[in-house]
């Protein structure tokens, strides 16, 4: 069993995957091709914003939000532990500091009371207020921006963060690598904050075959600064460089793959949604287990089905029971990020945020795409309910 079934999908639209490679090939212009634009107007009608960049990694997407902003040495950018490192890697490339605020324990995403407490703790450097960074980080931090992440397809809530960020004169860019083609309030993810910032790694829910990414704004200065960031700093042509900026560019080949899955997207957004129910429906009854939580004006993407276990050793039980049947399994993520090596020299303990750390113990995903079968569902919950 496959835990996302990506030949599942090429089987439905290989001609037309090869067709936009031939295309491609005829016309030789493998770097910011006519499929370039044609894919960032195809998702600025689906998410309803007025700019999508198209860029060369979600990663990279993330950082030329960041560059647009200026971030750099002494300011502050609020995010969740509990994700993939990237998020706060483009922070610390940068010379800021991600400052690690714990996670809402049903939605997994950053919990907003925590985040206006973390916001006083570095305004008055106080770490009795908020776990901080090291004294030597954090004695003359400025806060900057929040990033909150949309994880496993669910979208963090933006009212409250994007009130907080007014409030302290903030921006907020929304992570949205595991939430294209989520909803929140109405609005699709996407254009839920300042900037907002996807991935199409291939396990993403649209993903590509390769690595690629995209910014969304509605802001044109923003949009503006992204576009030449993303090409080394351009300005007028290539040759008259404004700025320090990056090569952040996407491969034509790339945008002509994910022109043909895009195709398939809004389908597979609902059949992921019935996946997700029936999983839903087989597990109810299971009370050793926390099923996903998905709060009323909110719509998952579901880029993971991610369950909690009791502890870690009823997750390895489940993980061992499930792998004997052949069903694969993931856990994401089994160490946050405020203690990982990377980041060991801001200092962090394990306990000082406790939600993450008892999640990462916890928690485990289940195989997730749109051509999940019924039986092979059945099969799956019989396994674990089993234990």
């Amino acid at each position: 069993m496959n835990f996302i079934d990506l030949p599942a999908q090429q089987q439905r639209i290989r001609m037309q995957i090869e067709e936009n490679i031939r295309k491609v090939l005829d016309h030789g212009q493998y770097i910011m091709g006519p499929e370039i634009g044609a894919l960032e107007q195809a998702l600025v009608e689906y998410t309803g914003v007025r700019h999508a960049i198209a860029c060369s990694s979600g990663t990279d997407a993330l950082l030329l939000a960041l560059m647009a902003y200026g971030v750099g040495p002494g300011d502050a950018v609020f995010t969740t532990p509990f994700t993939f490192i990237a998020t706060a890697e483009v922070v610390a490339l940068l010379g800021a500091t991600p400052v690690f605020v714990d996670i809402d324990p049903r939605t997994f995403n950053i919990d907003p009371e925590k985040l206006k407490q973390a916001i006083q703790a570095v305004k008055q450097n106080d770490p009795r207020l908020h776990p901080l960074p090291a004294a030597s980080q954090s004695a003359a931090l400025t806060p900057k921006g929040i990033i909150p992440v949309d994880l496993f397809g669910l979208p963090a809530d933006y009212d409250r963060i994007s009130a907080i960020a007014r409030e302290h004169g903030l921006f907020v860019i929304e992570d949205a690598a595991q939430s294209f083609g989520a909803e929140y309030q109405g609005k699709k993810a996407g254009a839920l904050a300042d900037i907002a910032c996807t991935s199409f790694f291939p396990a993403k829910p649209l993903g590509g075959y390769g690595d690629g990414g995209m910014c969304f704004t509605d802001d044109d200065t923003l949009a503006d600064l992204m576009r030449s960031i993303r090409i080394h700093g351009q300005g007028s042509d290539r040759y008259n460089n404004v700025r320090v900026g990056i090569n952040g560019r996407l491969d034509s080949l790339q945008a002509a793959i994910l022109l043909a899955k895009f195709s398939l997207f809004p389908e597979e957004t609902i059949l992921r949604q019935q996946a997700a129910g029936r999983y839903s429906a087989l597990l109810a009854q299971n009370e050793s287990l926390v099923l996903p939580y998905v709060p009323d004006g909110y719509l998952s993407v579901w880029a993971q089905y991610s369950i909690l276990a009791r502890d870690n050793a009823h997750r390895a039980a489940i993980q061992a029971a499930l792998q004997k049947e052949g069903i694969p399994t993931m856990v994401y993520y089994p160490k946050p990020l405020h203690v990982q090596d990377a980041f060991a020299f801001l200092g962090y303990r394990p306990d000082d945020l406790p939600v993450s750390d008892d999640c990462a113990r916890r928690i485990f995903s289940l195989p997730m795409h749109p051509y999940l079968k019924e039986d092979d569902q059945k099969l799956i919950a019989d396994a674990i309910n089993g234990i």
